[in-house]
């Protein structure tokens, strides 16, 4: 839905023309998964695919929110009563923004917001985070509060750490409101300092697809929350403040100083060399040497499935699938357990390789896949 179908539908629901437009994108991770809960490397773009907000100011502590996507009539919150665990719908999103925006001092006293969604939700795409992102820079144009990004995204995380309860990272948020287009954004995770890494795969006669399983995932549920407390165990049975720290090198005796706890060994190896992948595609990109990234993409999926032990037998289908047909690299991509598989191929490839895995997909019996390709689009903007 365009910006223009947005701004006539707010105008139908509240009466009156809204102050502005606003869109924030979904994002791809390139490299570098579960790695920004510990203070890592991490390298996603944008997608074309966001959400789009109207929205105008209240001033009487009401907010009220309506979507496209979802049947219903417009919600409507008092701001007094925001508070973390009090709503399970999908309203808990831009309500915890505005809740964490509040919290923090910044005086947003209440909004009309009408939305709209591109973004396939469960698909490992981030679709929460635009959602957050959207909200967030409309309120901090409209109220003046004159954030930067990097803060922005730090509310965002808050209002879904805290208000929705899901423990994600900072990447989906940062990504979404600081990713620039024709490039994947290199962001350390500790310190969210920033590089904008040129990836303009059309130059080179290459693709990315997205291959979206349709098996719908769930930030909040318990096994992503498992891995993150393994995660922490592993640091503090080494005695770093996060697996950061624990350099490539010295993996091998870190491995071994953890004794018998093989689940966290597997953890820690998998973000130590997912940490080491994102540098190593850092530096073939920056090199212009794109086609060798392919690899470095298969590994990431070996050790998400093998080692972190977040794949699902879908995932793995496509993977396989898309290498046998020719892929120069593939990997699961998101948070896991369902989502989107990426593909990077050959422009003359793609439509062999999008055959290659429906036809895997309906010899297997499972929902028909969603196959797309991943441009590197602009991050969140005001667009009216």
């Amino acid at each position: 839905m365009g910006a223009q179908q947005v701004r006539e539908r707010f105008t139908e629901l509240y009466g009156a023309e809204p102050e502005g437009v606003w869109a924030a994108p979904g994002r791809v991770n390139l490299i570098g998964e579960h790695t920004d809960y510990n203070d890592g490397f991490v390298m996603p773009f944008a997608l074309p695919h966001q959400v789009t907000a109207a929205v105008s100011r209240r001033t009487d502590g009401v907010l009220r929110l309506h979507s496209a996507d979802i049947e219903g009539e417009v919600v409507e919150l008092a701001l007094d009563g925001l508070a973390p665990g009090t709503d399970d719908d999908w309203t808990a999103y831009p309500a915890g923004v505005v809740w964490a925006l509040r919290e923090a001092g910044h005086p947003v006293t209440g909004a009309d917001v009408h939305l709209a969604s591109t973004v396939p939700t469960g698909a490992g795409l981030s679709s929460s985070a635009a959602l957050e992102v959207v909200i967030a820079l409309a309120l901090d144009d409209l109220f003046g509060l004159d954030l930067p990004r990097w803060k922005l995204a730090r509310l965002c995380q808050r209002a879904e750490n805290v208000y929705v309860g899901a423990p994600t990272g900072i990447m989906d948020q940062t990504a979404s409101a600081c990713c620039e287009e024709g490039h994947a954004l290199f962001l350390d995770t500790r310190d969210l300092s920033q590089r904008q890494i040129p990836f303009d795969l059309a130059a080179e006669g290459l693709r990315l697809l997205v291959v979206d399983t349709q098996v719908k995932h769930a930030h909040s549920g318990g096994e992503y929350g498992k891995r993150r407390a393994g995660c922490e165990k592993g640091a503090a049975l080494l005695g770093v403040d996060a697996l950061r720290d624990v350099a490539y090198d010295g993996l091998d005796a870190a491995l071994q100083g953890l004794g018998d706890e093989d689940e966290v060994r597997r953890l820690v190896r998998h973000i130590v060399t997912e940490n080491r992948r994102v540098e190593r595609v850092v530096e073939l990109l920056t090199s212009g040497d794109v086609r060798a990234i392919g690899p470095v993409l298969t590994d990431g999926h070996a050790s998400l499935r093998d080692d972190f032990r977040i794949s699902c037998p879908e995932l793995d289908l496509v993977v396989d699938t898309a290498l046998t047909a020719g892929a120069l690299g593939a990997r699961m991509t998101g948070g896991g357990f369902g989502g989107s598989a990426i593909a990077l191929v050959e422009v003359a490839a793609v439509d062999t390789l999008t055959k290659a895995v429906e036809e895997a997909f309906a010899a297997a019996g499972y929902t028909a896949p969603r196959v797309f390709e991943a441009v590197p689009s602009p991050g969140a903007r005001r667009l009216g």
